[in-house]
């Protein structure tokens, strides 16, 4: 099948999804008291006129993030999972109350699929990995640990609060951020010396400092029999992706970037090549969620390789979130043969070229 045969393929699954996902939210047998509610108010039927995801995006304004702030988490919940306790997971919290989602399966669909994409050499099965991350209210904790499990294997964690870290720095406090940063460190590193782990979640600037350290003594993550590494954050920049695969990881650890989040999930990386030049390109676990890059003033979506906005529209029986702005910016790049959709490219926090942006430890 050619790749112009998949994407239209793609299309037409991603209609039949979003059309089921509308009539179970907005259905009062299945849907949620708060998406119900607001039906209510407008003066046309979601269920009636979307009829495709196209319609979706020109019908339903932007998703507000004031919602999963302000409002109980019993609102969220769809008639048929009534009376099932959920998980409550937190995004952001920097200042002031957290974005919340609740969830019940969801994150163990999202990470047994991108299990699929992870090489055995890299990431074997039956041993131990390691996640140097935010554990807590973040949905990331179960999420990698789910992960391992699926694989077969068992995971030590070394828990981070990246809302301390980027108060201190912003409280110009940079030398208990580094203190913080060191504490984390070494937690890692004596578990990494003195146990038995192949594969390791963490953010770059920490598997920066991590591998720093054992360089410091005469050793590489590699001599200490890491060969696997998942690194999640926003910013990975072609130069910086380079330094991480051919200094850091001698081009001998499986390297796998990731970028997703509580309300999406986990979007899969395009294999790199030489002709990515290092460039990293995203794509959403579609149909479950779609990403799209688009002009912040119009809400268009823009021509590929041009920069925009990242908008996330998630679709699954649990959470029904269309066209969320992010706090992320990227390029749009076109679909490839494994995944036959839009991509997202160079992620990076919206507006991080006009102003200064603190990522902490990310």
């Amino acid at each position: 099948m050619s790749l112009e045969e998949k994407v239209k393929q793609a299309a037409e699954a991603l209609d039949a999804h979003a059309i089921e996902m509308v009539k179970w939210h907005f259905s009062p047998e299945s849907g949620c008291s708060f998406w119900l509610e607001w039906a209510d108010k407008q003066d046309w039927n979601p269920v009636e006129e979307i009829s495709s995801f196209a319609d979706l995006t020109r019908k339903f304004p932007n998703f507000q993030d004031e919602w999963l702030r302000d409002l109980q988490p019993e609102v969220w919940v769809p008639k048929q999972y009534e009376g099932k306790p959920f998980n409550i997971f937190e995004t952001g919290g920097t200042t002031g109350m957290p974005k919340q989602r609740i969830g019940w399966e969801d994150y163990k669909i999202d990470y047994s699929e991108f299990s699929d994409t992870l090489n055995d050499d890299h990431f074997p099965r039956n041993h131990y990995w390691l996640m140097v991350g935010p554990t807590g209210p973040r949905r990331l904790r179960l999420a990698i640990e789910h992960l391992a499990n699926v694989r077969g294997c068992s995971c030590y964690f070394v828990d981070l609060d990246p809302r301390w870290v980027k108060r201190l720095i912003k409280n110009g406090q940079g030398d208990q951020a580094k203190a913080y940063m060191e504490h984390v460190v070494d937690q890692a590193t004596t578990i990494m010396k003195n146990r038995q782990v192949s594969a390791v979640f963490t953010t770059p600037k920490l598997l920066e400092a991590i591998a720093e350290r054992f360089e410091e003594e005469g050793s590489t993550l590699y001599d200490a029999g890491v060969r696997g590494v998942f690194c999640g954050g926003t910013t990975m920049n072609p130069q910086y992706t380079r330094f991480l695969t051919e200094e850091l990881l001698e081009n001998k650890i499986g390297f796998v970037p990731t970028y997703g989040n509580t309300l999406m999930g986990l979007a899969k990386h395009k294999p790199m090549g030489p002709e990515d030049k290092f460039s990293i390109t995203y794509h959403a676990p579609q149909p479950r969620a779609v990403l799209r890059v688009v002009n912040p003033e119009t809400n268009a979506l823009v021509d590929y390789e041009e920069w925009g906005r990242v908008e996330l529209t998630t679709l699954t029986k649990e959470f029904f979130m269309p066209r969320f702005l992010e706090r992320d910016e990227g390029m749009r790049r076109p679909p490839i043969d494994p995944y036959p959709w839009d991509g997202v490219a160079e992620v990076r926090p919206f507006g991080a070229m006009q102003k200064k942006i603190v990522e902490g430890v990310y």
